[in-house]
């Protein structure tokens, strides 16, 4: 069985990302029997302006996409794409748009731990955001789900309290910006494929069986 590795670059208070991830999920399902899928999360930033204690949700969003009937609709497309793949978004319950720095600090310390630790901590900074509203800049809302996922509270509290890792995360955005992503979510397969936006699970199952076959070939002829 081929092995494919995806680093895929995202953003925990983008809903694209939220629906990329639920259809990667149900792609990864699919080719199972065929391919083995390892997912590295990578950091993006929408919003690297908001202040660390965030804005104002729905006004942001207002200003951004012109008007409260342009969130509406927005908001109402997302909400059935989600329900196809078993999301409940929950827009109306999103008061703070969060500065996501320390989020993608704490998806990096959960690498450390394991692609299954990494994996947890993002489902659930995606589901605090979307599904529950709350706010995924706050110490106390990162610390709560980095013990629920399996991290040391005391140690994550440590970290979030320092510069830690700050530069390394920057660093990361900066490089996938130099590469030209300049929109998430953002699969980088093998290091050598590319696959912009939230593609239907058939889309991304075929991309899969593709590229391990070319793998696999290229491999073969190097015997």
């Amino acid at each position: 069985m081929e092995q494919l590795t995806i680093d895929l670059v995202s953003d925990v208070v983008c809903p694209w990302c939220y629906l990329g991830k639920a259809r990667l999920e149900l792609a990864i399902a699919e080719v199972q029997d065929q391919v083995q899928i390892d997912i590295n999360w990578r950091p993006y930033r929408l919003n690297p302006d908001y202040p660390a204690e965030g804005v104002d949700q729905k006004a942001a969003l207002e200003k951004k996409l012109g008007g409260a009937e342009a969130v509406k609709r927005a908001h109402d497309m997302l909400t059935e794409l989600g329900r196809d793949v078993g999301i409940n978004f929950n827009f109306e319950a999103i008061k703070v748009g969060p500065n996501t720095l320390n989020a993608h600090r704490l998806i990096h310390w959960a690498s450390m731990e394991g692609r299954d630790v990494q994996d947890r901590v993002v489902t659930a900074l995606f589901k605090a955001n979307f599904e529950e509203g709350r706010n995924i800049g706050d110490t106390h809302v990162l610390l709560n789900i980095a013990v629920q996922s399996g991290l040391q509270h005391d140690v994550v509290a440590a970290l979030l309290n320092s510069n830690a890792d700050i530069d390394t995360v920057l660093g990361e955005i900066e490089a996938a910006q130099k590469m030209g992503v300049n929109g998430v979510p953002f699969f980088i397969i093998e290091q050598q494929y590319a696959v912009s936006g939230a593609q239907t699970p058939d889309v991304l199952a075929n991309a899969f069986v593709d590229i391990a076959k070319a793998k696999a070939e290229a491999r073969a002829n190097l015997n």
